[in-house]
């Protein structure tokens, strides 16, 4: 098929258009298949996704949810496994089983737990992937579903979604390459929203990847089949007297450990070992598991160059822990 004939395609999505149930923002209809396809784009303008073979992977979830909640209204919920299946019902999306669930797969799936149980993941027409793949003609097909499927007072919005998603991963490369970023920070005076956006969101796709979603103090990993994580991605030395997004002064937390790292009743000793203030008895607490932490080692990232740095660590130790 044609670029012209896949465009035309991607006019007539075979989406729900319950007029009582979607806005206006989104033409009265299902925005999900629109999303994920823009999401498998954002994806392969990244590099991220290199060959026709689509998996619902936590970073399509990542984007995916992405989109929706910058898009639609707070409170509304969503789920990946709606439109990944259903997107079969457009022609151009082949599902890919698993080993023995051959006979099984349908556009129904209830969690992504199942549907990752049932497909492996999906491939879509060999040139409809070609077409993606180049810049050009991607932006074509991305422009069609934006017009399409949203209202004109938000269109701006969805194409920036696209755009931030692109500028979030280039910020994360950026933070990985620690020796030759060591003296490109400095104190930041005009930083624009958009710019904060940015620095936020590849600070934290940046910890929480090379922490692979496990607090680097107590060892919790909790990560959903919806793409939920319970580690934040937690600065050593606050960002408004480091101005220092690097690796090295970041660690991967959970929701409590963030807490009683920031109220300092938790640190890191010189021998990268969890410290424990005595703070965390006073009357009336039950710190429970949090005693438990104390003298154990953290958990790091695979190399080395990651770790926390020292001099992020004694600053934390001496102008916030609790002794």
């Amino acid at each position: 098929m044609s670029l012209a004939q896949y465009l035309k395609s991607f006019l007539r999505l075979r989406t729900c258009k319950d007029r009582k149930k979607w806005l206006a923002l989104t033409t009265y209809q299902a925005p999900h298949k629109p999303f994920l396809l823009l999401s498998i784009m954002d994806l392969i303008a990244q590099g991220l996704i290199i060959k026709n073979f689509i998996e619902p992977s936590f970073e399509l979830i990542e984007t995916f949810n992405g989109y929706w909640k910058s898009i639609m209204p707070l409170g509304s919920k969503t789920s990946m496994p709606y439109p990944f299946p259903r997107l079969k019902t457009d022609g151009f999306w082949h599902l890919i089983p698993n080993p023995t669930f051959e006979n099984q797969i349908n556009i129904n799936f209830s969690s992504m737990a199942k549907l990752r149980e049932v497909c492996a993941g999906a491939r879509m027409d060999e040139e409809l992937f070609q077409l993606m793949c180049n810049p050009e003609t991607r932006e074509q097909l991305r422009a069609a579903l934006i017009e399409t499927y949203f209202a004109p007072e938000i269109r701006t919005k969805v194409l920036e979604q696209g755009h931030l998603n692109y500028a979030v991963y280039r910020y994360s490369k950026k933070l990985l390459k620690v020796d030759e970023w060591k003296k490109d920070f400095g104190k930041v005076t005009d930083e624009s929203d958009w710019q904060k956006k940015i620095r936020d969101s590849g600070f934290r796709k940046t910890i929480v990847s090379l922490y692979r979603h496990r607090c680097a103090l107590c060892g919790i990993r909790m990560l959903t089949p919806e793409g939920h994580t319970i580690v934040d991605a937690a600065h050593i030395k606050p960002w408004k007297d480091s101005f220092d997004d690097r690796p090295t002064n970041g660690m991967a937390l959970c929701k409590l450990c963030h807490w009683s790292f920031d109220k300092g009743l938790v640190s890191v000793s010189k021998e990268y070992q969890v410290l424990v203030s005595k703070r965390v008895m006073v009357e009336q607490n039950f710190p429970g598991h949090i005693l438990t932490l104390t003298d154990r080692p953290i958990f790091t990232p695979e190399k080395e160059i990651f770790w926390p740095e020292q001099d992020n660590l004694h600053w934390h130790r001496k102008n916030t822990f609790r002794r």
